[in-house]
């Protein structure tokens, strides 16, 4: 008996808005299991927002692949787009950046500055007696102001030769030259001036970072291909020391001063990159010494220059597994992530193992009611590539932490997908900027649904769905396209931070799959057949 098919027509346009938002609402079903879940209304998620990072803004021009791209790190932070269009560069260059300034704090290289101060570190008296004209009354005038209560002590107010030598260090360009050609691979920084279609010959890089509506510090570099030229500039009206903040015992060491001073800062930031294919990385990293791994990099390669070489950002990943040790300081927030991670989308636990207390680490997967553990090689490659992101929240991660994660989708099921996109939004609430590369259709829809929970939860509503959620304002997409700038992805609540040719391309394919659906059951009827 021959069954009547419907013929299908091509998607008019609300048609597609009402399959976008069926389609979020599958997605939204798809939950993860919390284990603590915390109280949290309208307040406490104003105060999430504001307690957040140091806002950081990166411009680049003619960078790789990249013509121009303007960027604000976000709290979680996302790269979509086309392949080969910078995803990767840009997320490079964060790193490169975050590991030459030793993070992106209130000034550069906060938590050693000292090592710039040690040329005063003698007593007051001692300075005072100095043969440089005016410099130990430059000094005792700063411990003036830093022990005078009610007073907010500005970097203004540090001796003139010490900011002028906290600054020049923004203008020392071979240790950023060092960094960036550690960890993009290369003999030369030019080699990064746009490589693809056409554009200008000069390589722009300019970081910005801010604390509310106020600039800290900046620093800009240029190449033509000749070489770099760097410069740089720190806010002298940053505060150092609030007014409020309690007046210590009278001090006289300039680094008792500085000691004072990051004593209220956080801890120093670190930086972590996951690279792509994590799967064959953990497969094959128990051949690699960590000797071996020191000299892997470019600027570690002295004598051997016909060797291969690892980018940076591969070689720490793998030192950091081979020297992988769980750290008493681990955030208990942060170690119940990795543990939902295992829980949730692992389906077992990830051991590390010693065959002796000096040896390098053998990491093994146990799934649940298993007995005999797995060694990486015998283990599925969602297993392999999620393993690395469990041991990194569960030893080396900490609130302030920047992480980069390359494609934290690769190798999972849609399902899982939508799971992580619930890890990532945990581990901002933690404290830890998030920053990703993707493809993942699924993992875009979810982060959207996790940034309406959050507007809901703004307004001081609570939808149950899950106990994670997102700020708008913590989130920033950008879409890279080829020879096209970098353009940011706004939020909007249909279409969630979805790139417009990613709903393109679904109704091409439905509209693909009717036109050969119909002309099958035409052809099925000129031939006198039946519907199956």
């Amino acid at each position: 008996m021959s069954i009547a098919t419907v013929p299908r027509e091509p998607l008019n346009e609300r048609q597609r808005a009402e399959t976008e938002m069926f389609s979020l609402q599958l997605i939204a079903n798809v939950r993860i299991i919390d284990l603590n879940p915390p109280p949290i209304g309208k307040e406490t998620v104003h105060k999430t927002i504001e307690s957040q990072h140091m806002k950081v803004h990166i411009k680049v021009q003619n960078f790789g692949p990249i013509e121009e791209a303007a960027i604000e790190l976000r709290p979680l932070t996302v790269f979509v787009g086309e392949s080969n269009t910078g995803k990767t560069y840009l997320a490079a260059l964060i790193y490169a950046l975050h590991k030459h300034f030793e993070g992106f704090s209130q000034f550069p290289w906060v938590y050693t500055s000292d090592f710039f101060l040690a040329l005063v570190s003698s007593p007051l008296n001692r300075c005072l007696q100095n043969q440089q004209a005016g410099l130990g009354e430059e000094i005792f005038a700063a411990f003036e102001k830093f022990n005078r209560p009610g007073y907010p002590f500005k970097f203004s107010d540090l001796p003139p030769h010490i900011r002028t030598l906290l600054e020049s260090e923004l203008t020392d360009k071979e240790g950023f030259e060092d960094e960036l050609k550690r960890c993009f691979d290369l003999e030369s920084v030019s080699k990064l001036i746009r490589f693809t279609g056409g554009g200008g010959n000069e390589m722009k890089v300019s970081l910005r970072v801010c604390e509310g509506n106020q600039k800290r510090w900046t620093f800009e570099a240029q190449d033509t291909g000749v070489g770099t030229t760097v410069g740089g500039h720190i806010n002298p009206d940053i505060v150092l020391r609030s007014a409020d903040e309690a007046v210590l015992p009278e001090t006289s060491e300039v680094r008792d001063v500085l000691k004072i001073l990051r004593a209220s800062k956080e801890e120093a930031e670190n930086s972590y990159y996951l690279p792509a294919a994590r799967s064959g990385i953990m497969q094959s990293r128990g051949v690699i010494t960590s000797s071996l791994i020191k000299r892997a990099t470019r600027i570690g390669l002295e004598h051997s220059p016909e060797m291969s070489t690892l980018s940076g950002m591969i070689a720490d990943f793998l030192e950091e597994l081979i020297h992988y040790k769980e750290r008493n300081r681990s955030s208990q927030r942060i170690n119940s992530i990795a543990t939902a991670l295992e829980d949730e989308l692992l389906r077992g636990e990830i051991e590390v193992q010693r065959p002796a207390p000096e040896a390098y680490p053998e990491f093994l997967y146990r799934p649940q009611k298993v007995e005999e553990a797995l060694r990486m090689s015998h283990s599925s490659a969602m297993v392999s590539e999620l393993a690395p992101l469990v041991l990194f929240l569960r030893g080396i991660v900490q609130p302030g932490d920047v992480l980069i994660i390359e494609e934290p989708e690769s190798h999972l099921h849609p399902v899982a997908q939508t799971k992580i996109a619930h890890i990532l939004a945990r581990l901002v609430q933690a404290g830890v900027r998030v920053v990703i590369t993707t493809h993942s259709h699924w993992l875009l829809q979810q982060i959207g649904n996790l940034i309406r929970e959050g507007e809901l939860r703004k307004q001081g509503e609570s939808t149950r769905e899950s106990a994670d959620w997102l700020a708008k304002e913590q989130v920033g997409t950008w879409w890279f396209s080829v020879d096209k700038p970098v353009t940011e992805i706004p939020f909007d609540l249909i279409g969630g931070i979805e790139p417009l040719d990613y709903l393109d391309i679904a109704t091409d394919l439905y509209n693909r799959s009717a036109g050969l659906q119909n002309r099958l059951e035409d052809a099925k009827g000129d031939n006198g057949l039946e519907s199956e």
